[in-house]
This record gives C-alpha cells, sequence and structure tokens, in this order.
C-alpha cells in the first residue's frame, strides 16, 4: 500500500494481518489480539458489542471472565495504534457502554484499496476497456499477501477469510477472461498453471483454460482437460460437470471459434451501461410506534466496500415488516442505483417463492435482461451478480425462511445494503448486525392501541388499555385486530373487550376479524416445524412455570437432556421461543395459549407432560429438603439421576424463584391434588430456611384447599404441621399452636402417627418459644418416644434438639447435653448436615456452660464445616462466636477476636427481611466480642462493641429455639 504520510495508520488484512504508523510497523500483539482488532476493523465506524466480538473471537465457547477480557485486548491495541497522549475520547478504537468502535477516518485499508481497484477493474471491463480492467485487476490482487488474516481465529476471521479468499479468484478469473478476449493465451496459459493446481475442482478454471488451449492450437489438450476434470468430479462429487462446461467442450469439438474465442466487446461511448432505476417498495403507515432504538440502528451507515447484510427476526405479528419498509424508506435516497423489495412467502398461504424465481424479476427490475432469463439457479446467480456488481442498491428480503432462500440473492456491489426480514434467526448468514425484535412494552403498547381506537376511548379505561396490552402481549399484530374489533364496535367498552378475552381459551378466538387473526400468523410457523418440534412445541404449553429449563422439557418429552437443548434451541431460531436469560426458555403469552390449545387435542400426551414436569419440581423439592427424600413416609420417590445433590436441586429451585408458587397452584388446577400437597409440603422447608415464609404459607394454603381429594390421607395433617412449622419462624406462635393443634386431632383421628409426632414436635417447639419448659417437656418427650417407634430419624432428631433446648433453659444440663448427643446419632443416619450441625453447636452451647472446653471446640469446628458445607450463614456466625469464646476461656483472645469478627463476616451474608434471629445474632456475636476485648484489657473497643449491641433494634421476643434457627 506504499509507506503514506509519516503519520498515516494503515491496515493490511490481505495477508497476515500487520499494522504501520507510516514507514514504522506495529506490534499487534498475539493472534488473539489480532482476531479482537480485526473484527473491529472490519466493521469500521461501526458499534460492536461485547456479546459480538465475543461471538466473533471464541465462537460458541466465551471465556470464563465474558466481557471483562475485552479491556485486556483492546488497551494494549490503543497503545500500539494511537500517537502517544491521544486520549481514549480520540483513540482510533473508542467505546462505550457495552461496545467498541474502530474509526476509519484517515486510516488507509487494504481492503478498501482492493475494493475500489476491483471496481475499476469491473466498470472497464464492462466498458469494452480491457487493458484498463487488467492493469487495475492486477494491481488489485498484487496487495494480497497470502491467506487473508492467516491464523486468526474465530469464525467471523474464518468467514471472512472464505469471502476475500472468494473475491480473490472470481476477480482473478475476470483478469484471465480479459486476457483471453485479447488473445494474450500464453500469459493467461501461466497464470492459470498455478491456478489449475490451488482450485483442482473449479469449473471456472478448467473452462477457461479449454479455451486458452483452444486459442493456442491445442485442441486435443484441451478436450483431456475436459476429461480429466469430469473424472475428478465424479471421484471426488459425485457430479458432473456443469451446464457451462459442458457447452466449451461441444465448442471445443466442433472447433467453434466464435464461441470459444469471442471478439473483445466494444468500448461504449458512455464508458457505461446504461440500467433502468427502481424502486419497488411498498407503502409503510409513517408513524412507527416503539421501535426508535431498532430503526436507529437498521439505518446507521454501513460500510461502502462491502455489501451490508442485516437481519431482523422475531415471533409472527411483532411488526417485522413494518420496521424493515420503514428503514428502507428513510435509506431509499442513498440508494439511487435501485430500491428493490420481495416478499419470499415463507409463512405465507401464497407459493413460496424459490430463488430462481425471485431472481429472475430481479433481473426484470434492473433491466439486466433483454430476452427470457435463464432457468438455472447458477446462472441466474451469476448474471445477478455481474448485473448488480456496479451497483448500490437496498434490497428489503420479507418473510424469508432460511439462508440457502437468501444467499443466491445477495447483490455483489460494494455499498449495496440487504435487510432481511423473517421468524428464523438465520445464524448460517454472516450478518453484520442482528436484531431480534421484541413485543412492544407496555407504555407503547397502549399508544398503538390508543392512536387505533382513539384517546377518548382509552382514557376512560386507562387500567383496562393497559390489561388489553397485556393480554395481546404487546404483539403488534394482536394490538391492531383488537384495535379494528373496537373500531367496529363502538358501543363496546375497553373493559368488555378484557371480558371477552380474559380467559386463554377464547384469547386468540376474539383476536381476529374477518380473515385476519392472530392464529392464523401463527399456525404456518408451527406447521414448519419437524415432527418432533412439533411435539416439544406442544409440551411447552404445558410447562407449570411461564419460565423452563431444558430438564424440565426433557421429562416432559422423555428425551436426554442434550436432544432436547437441540430441540429448544431449534424452536428459538424458529421465534416460537424465547430465550430470556441463560438455559432458561419461555414462550410469548399468545404463542402459550395456541401450544396449549394443540397441545389439548392429544389429551393422553398432555396428562403425561404434565405430570412429569411437576414430579421435577417435586424431586427437586424433597432432594434441597433438610429431611431429604427418605424422609418423606409418603409419595413418589425421586428419581436419582435428576440432581446430584441438596445444593445442586436448590439452585434448580433458585432458578424457578418467584414461580414456585404458581407450580402449586397449576398442580391444583389441573386435578393433580396429591402432587400439589407433596410439591407444597416439600417446598416448605426451602422456604423457610430462606426466609420466604409468604410463598411459604402461599404454597401450603393453596395445597390444603385440595388436600380432602387426594389420595394421600397424610396431607391433611401434614399441610397443617408445615402451617405451623412457617407460623413458629415467624414468631406467630398463637396461629402456629392452632396449626399444630389441629394436625395432632386429625393425625390421631386417621391414624398417621408421624404427622402425630411431627404436631407433638411443633407444639414442643411453640411451648419453648412462649417459656412454656414443663408443657414443652411434655409433648417433646411424646414426639421422641413416638419418632423412634417410626424410625424417623429427622423427626426425632429435631425433637431431641428442641427438648435439648429446653432442658438447656431449665438449666437441666445433663439431660440437655444427652439429648443433643442422641440428636446428633440419629442426624447421621440421614436427616442432613444443617441438623447435624445444629445439634453440635446446641450441644457445645451445654460444654461451654460445663467448662468442657476440648470437647466443645471439637463439636463447634465440626459444626462450622457441616454450615459452610451446607451453606447456612446463620450456622456457621453462631458456631464462630462460640468458637471464639472457647478460646478467649483459654486465654487466647487474639484468635477469639479474629473468630468473632469472621462470624461477624457471616452475618452480613444473612438478610434481616428474612432471618428471623438476625439482630437476636448481630447483638450476642457483639456482646461476646466487647467481653474478649475486656478480658484483653482493650475498653474502649469493648465499649465500643457494647454501645454496638445497644443500637441493635429490638424487633420483638428472641427468635425460635429450633430448626434451623436456635437463639
Amino acid at each position: 500500500m506504499g509507506a503514506g504520510t509519516p503519520e498515516q495508520l494503515r491496515f493490511a488484512l490481505l495477508g497476515p494481518l500487520r499494522a504501520w504508523r507510516g514507514a514504522i510497523p506495529l506490534d499487534l500483539g498475539p493472534d488473539r489480539r489480532q482476531a479482537v482488532l480485526a473484527a473491529l476493523v472490519l466493521r469500521a465506524d461501526r458499534q460492536v458489542s461485547h456479546e459480538q466480538l465475543l461471538d466473533d473471537i471464541w465462537d460458541t465457547r466465551p471465556p470464563a471472565s465474558g466481557h471483562r477480557v475485552l479491556p485486556s485486548h483492546v488497551l494494549p491495541l490503543r497503545k500500539a495504534l494511537d500517537i502517544p497522549g491521544t486520549s481514549p475520547a480520540d483513540s482510533v478504537i473508542r467505546s462505550g457502554k457495552g461496545w467498541y468502535k474502530f474509526g476509519s477516518h484517515g486510516v488507509r485499508l487494504d481492503v478498501a484499496e482492493f475494493d475500489e481497484l476491483a471496481a475499476v477493474a469491473q466498470r472497464s471491463m464492462q466498458d469494452g476497456d480491457l487493458a484498463t480492467a487488467i492493469s487495475a485487476s492486477g494491481d488489485a490482487l498484487a496487495l494480497f499477501g497470502g491467506e487473508p488474516l492467516a491464523r486468526l481465529p474465530g469464525l467471523r476471521a474464518q468467514a471472512e477469510r472464505q469471502r476475500l479468499s472468494e473475491r480473490r479468484l472470481a476477480l482473478c478469473l475476470e483478469r484471465l477472461e480479459c486476457l483471453l478476449l485479447l488473445r494474450r493465451f500464453t500469459e493467461t496459459m501461466d497464470e492459470l498453471s498455478a491456478l489449475s493446481s490451488s482450485h483442482p475442482l473449479d469449473e471456472s478454471v478448467v473452462e477457461l483454460r479449454m479455451r486458452a488451449l483452444y486459442g493456442s492450437g491445442r485442441q486435443a489438450e484441451a478436450l483431456t482437460a475436459y476429461q480429466v476434470m469430469r473424472r475428478h468430479l465424479r471421484d471426488e462429487l459425485g457430479a458432473d460437470p456443469g451446464a457451462q462446461l459442458r457447452q466449451t467442450y461441444e465448442a471445443v469439438l466442433r472447433q467453434d471459434g466464435s464461441h470459444l474465442l469471442r471478439p473483445a466487446p466494444a468500448r461504449s461511448a458512455s464508458g457505461a451501461r446504461r440500467r433502468r432505476t427502481v424502486n419497488d417498495l411498498p407503502g409503510h403507515n409513517g408513524r412507527l410506534i416503539g421501535r426508535d432504538a431498532e430503526l436507529a440502528r437498521l439505518v446507521a451507515p454501513s460500510a461502502d466496500t462491502s455489501v451490508s447484510l442485516v437481519t431482523v427476526d422475531g415471533t409472527a405479528g411483532v411488526g417485522k415488516t413494518a420496521l424493515v419498509v420503514r428503514a428502507a424508506h428513510e435509506l431509499s435516497a442513498h440508494y439511487p442505483d435501485g430500491c428493490l423489495y420481495v416478499d419470499l412467502y415463507a409463512h405465507s398461504t401464497q407459493q413460496r417463492q424459490a430463488p430462481e424465481r425471485v431472481l429472475q424479476r430481479l433481473l426484470r427490475s434492473l433491466g439486466a435482461v433483454e430476452d427470457e432469463p435463464p432457468g438455472d439457479l447458477d446462472d441466474l446467480t451469476a448474471a445477478w451478480r455481474a448485473a448488480s456488481s456496479t451497483l448500490r442498491l437496498l434490497l428489503v428480503l420479507d418473510d424469508a425462511l432460511d439462508a440457502d432462500q437468501i444467499r443466491p440473492l445477495l447483490p455483489s456491489g460494494a455499498g449495496s445494503r440487504v435487510l432481511v426480514a423473517g421468524r428464523r434467526r438465520l445464524a448460517e448468514l454472516d450478518a453484520d448486525l442482528r436484531i431480534t425484535l421484541d413485543p412492544l412494552a407496555s407504555g407503547d403498547g397502549v399508544s398503538l392501541l390508543t392512536r387505533l381506537v382513539g384517546e377518548d376511548r382509552t382514557s376512560r379505561e386507562p387500567d383496562a388499555t393497559r390489561r388489553l396490552v397485556q393480554l395481546c402481549d404487546g404483539l403488534p399484530l394482536a394490538l391492531r385486530i383488537a384495535g379494528s374489533r373496537l373500531q367496529s364496535r363502538s358501543t363496546w367498552t375497553v373493559g368488555h373487550f378484557v371480558g371477552r378475552m380474559a380467559e386463554d381459551g377464547r384469547r386468540l378466538r376474539e383476536l381476529s376479524v374477518g380473515d385476519r387473526t392472530l392464529e392464523a400468523a401463527l399456525l404456518p410457523s408451527y406447521d414448519q416445524l419437524t415432527p418432533e418440534q412439533q411435539r416439544g412445541f406442544r409440551a411447552l404449553g404445558l410447562t407449570p412455570t411461564v419460565e423452563f429449563d431444558v430438564l424440565t422439557v426433557a421429562a416432559m418429552l422423555h428425551r436426554p437432556a442434550g436432544e432436547t437443548d437441540d430441540l429448544l434451541e431449534g424452536l428459538v431460531d424458529t421465534s416460537l421461543l424465547q430465550q430470556p436469560r441463560t438455559a432458561r426458555y419461555r414462550l410469548h403469552d399468545l404463542v402459550r395459549v395456541l401450544a396449549r390449545r394443540l397441545a389439548e387435542e392429544s389429551p393422553g400426551e398432555s396428562a403425561e407432560a404434565r405430570r412429569a414436569a411437576l414430579h421435577v419440581c417435586l424431586d427437586a423439592a424433597r432432594t434441597t429438603s433438610d429431611w431429604e427424600p427418605s424422609g418423606f413416609p409418603t409419595g413418589p420417590g425421586p428419581d436419582p439421576t435428576r440432581f446430584t445433590g441438596q445444593l445442586d436441586a436448590e439452585r434448580w429451585l433458585d432458578a424457578v424463584g418467584g414461580e414456585l408458587v404458581d407450580v402449586v397452584g397449576h398442580a391444583a388446577a389441573h386435578g393433580e391434588a396429591d402432587l400439589a400437597c407433596w410439591i407444597a409440603e416439600a417446598l416448605c422447608d426451602y422456604f423457610v430456611r430462606q426466609g420466604r415464609y409468604d410463598e411459604s404459607r402461599a404454597v401450603l394454603e393453596t395445597a390444603l384447599a385440595h388436600a380432602d381429594r387426594a389420595t394421600d390421607g397424610r396431607m391433611a395433617a401434614a399441610l397443617r404441621n408445615c402451617l405451623g412449622y412457617t407460623g413458629t419462624h415467624q414468631r406467630r406462635y398463637r396461629q402456629a399452636r392452632v396449626w399444630h393443634s389441629e394436625a395432632l386431632h386429625l393425625s390421631r383421628e386417621r391414624h398417621e402417627p408421624h404427622e402425630e409426632a411431627r404436631a407433638l414436635t411443633g407444639l414442643g417447639a411453640v411451648a419453648v418459644s412462649l417459656g412454656e419448659g414443663e408443657q414443652a417437656c411434655t409433648s417433646l418427650i411424646e414426639a421422641v418416644a413416638l419418632s423412634k417407634r417410626l424410625n424417623s430419624s429427622w423427626v426425632t432428631s429435631i425433637a431431641l434438639v428442641t427438648l435439648g433446648r429446653a432442658y438447656y433453659l431449665g438449666r437441666r444440663n445433663d439431660e440437655a447435653l444427652d439429648c443433643f448427643t442422641e440428636a446428633h446419632t440419629y442426624a447421621d443416619s440421614g436427616s442432613g448436615s444443617r441438623l447435624r450441625g445444629l445439634a453440635l453447636s446446641c450441644g457445645a452451647d451445654v460444654r461451654l456452660r460445663l467448662g468442657h472446653l476440648a470437647a466443645a471446640e471439637r463439636d463447634l469446628r465440626t459444626a462450622i464445616d457441616l454450615g459452610l458445607q451446607a451453606r447456612d450463614a446463620f450456622l456457621c456466625a453462631r458456631s464462630l462466636t462460640r468458637l471464639a469464646t472457647v478460646h478467649q476461656l483459654r486465654g487466647d483472645t487474639g484468635t477469639a477476636v479474629g473468630l468473632h469478627q469472621h462470624a461477624l463476616q457471616q452475618h452480613q451474608l444473612l438478610s434481616p427481611l428474612t432471618e428471623p434471629g438476625y439482630n437476636w445474632l448481630e447483638m450476642d456475636i457483639r456482646s461476646r466480642l466487647a467481653r474478649t476485648y475486656l478480658a484483653a484489657g482493650q475498653v474502649q473497643a469493648a465499649s465500643e462493641q457494647f454501645q454496638a449491641v445497644l443500637n441493635v433494634p429490638r424487633t420483638g421476643p428472641a427468635p425460635p429455639p429450633v430448626s434451623p434457627r436456635p437463639a
């Protein structure tokens, strides 16, 4: 490219990536860093998101550090490329929130020079100036210094390598064609020799070689070249030569020099072929609501040196066509050579457009053919690329199906732009920009509806208007249909229409006006799915939560997780399914209504899939419960392959989040009373452990309303015990006593001894919390005896811990220690690490009181390990501060202070909103820390801690002394 000015920045991409400042080469660092630079340079003057860069360089395997790795490459690049002292705002690589941009102003790129020279060569060839065409193409090809972007990793670099290599070959063949037309056969043969070895199966190369051989008087060699190529094609590809090569072969046989050595075209007087300028964009409706950001991205400037390809995808009715047509109208002034629109009818009732038919239409639109255009796809593609090579076109391809339908239609003229709209995400296309269109936000949906039916009607019913937008799922098509219905029903209020749409079963029927229906728009997407995808789509309408994961769907379909993941990703690509976050999926509301309706047409399949989804939630809830799965006396056992352990199951429940309440309601609403009750019972422990008491009560009360319909007779008492357990942790002791009393009565009446033991334990815990020691001991001793007879290790353990607390508060130390020791023994038999740690930590309280420091330290260290294993910050903090007391009593105040501080750190992991013992635990730790400072003679530090204790808010009585939060 020459040295340029002393300060000019130059880049070479047509070979290994290189850069110079003037004549001085720059160090661009390792290959990965160069790939980052190449990805930015190839999108010069456009913002490139962090996510797009990661996809470009790391493909589908981004680094664990995510976008944080990018500055480690961009900062050294700025240092290498910028003049010293350049500020970040003036850097050649600009940045903003979530993006980088390479500024091309004043920068020389060999790719840009190649494009300019290639354009000159093509125009000269078309004008008949073959000498200029040969010179310009030779200069362009000389810019290549090897394989473009050699060694650079990533799909983006790989795709660009292939594109540039293909352009290099195409220009080389055009140059050879010019040499042939000028009868310079020897030069043609010399260059073809090297080209033939590197492209042995390229028919265009062989066709030129046969013509050059014929022109040199070597007819037999020309025929031999064809036969050799024919054998290669059959051996390597199992194919025969194409039509053009066969025609050349026949011309050689006939010695048809007029065909093989046609004369060079005469130069046109005007210097260019005249073509029609056409604009066949459809009309647009003016204002586009809620799409300003997407529109701005679509109309942003693109590179003048290449063809820009932009895809817009989204579900049916989301407004893709309106957006791309509006963008095309705004861009049309920049494309004087033509603005073309083609509806490909991928999801229409009309016949889908084949590429051949579209190409014939495009060629006629440009006036590029006088006679009937060829019918062969390869010939049509070649004709289209030749016709568009010198033009700057805007092409809109609407309702596209797949990449194969699009590739032949791409023009070749530098600076042209293609806007593709379709439901599928065309990942196979090398797009410069991809936009996935989401439904309108609530405010934008209200604006659209107001525009359709008038502000008078919507302003009178603002709540109903917002509800109608929600029921239409923010889809512009649904809102327009709803608006049309309201326009034609002047007596209807918005609220009346909302009432008609309130039931899912009616919603799609109501979104219909004339032959325009939302269901008709959605169904073609379903019809084009494979049978397995259709089955999967129907199952998705039955999930008990709006969001779901691969595990749930795999269970519903009885398929391996890997196959299910592929199925879901395929549905994402069709825009029938959304992926709001990693590994989580959801259907648009109206799409889910359609899926559910389709599923209901196969009731047996639907019932089985729905139960399978509910069983996944049951397995997760029981696995994460402190009871552990084997601790539940009734109900199905879990699938042991589904979750690896308690923490794995807990993470699954965390991902479901607030929708867990809906799972129980879903089960109850569909007649699965047993599953509703079992899931609610199992979730109770999970909710209470996280302080989510309202959700615990909600699922339990929902299930209790259906307990009488359950075949498991234990549930009526079990759910009441769970409500009592939740109430105790909320310090609603009177209500908790009522629930446990009802559970005790029911369990004895229905002969459910397991629930009887739980009810007695719960009543004992309430009594301990209220300071009713004797009453507590009476209930708990009976609970221990009964649970031992039932071999229920969890109930025995918790009853013993609670009884131990009652003894401890009554200063019956030996009896308390015996209870805690025995509770740990029973907990070891399978009641979870939390309960084992709790028994040891409570037992250490007794040992400290008795002065058994070594035993207390041993138990507390084990309790801390168990707390860490269970991720129980309360148990860790409680045990750490007592371990600090052990060290203080031994005179090791330095270690004691450190342990108290560690306990405070664990305490900060808790939430004052969800942890009932939050304030009491802080006061306990700070009081012990203050006494440690006093023992160390640090009076001021002790005073500060005592004052901190006084500053802690008093929020009522102490927390319940039962699992998992004893005082």
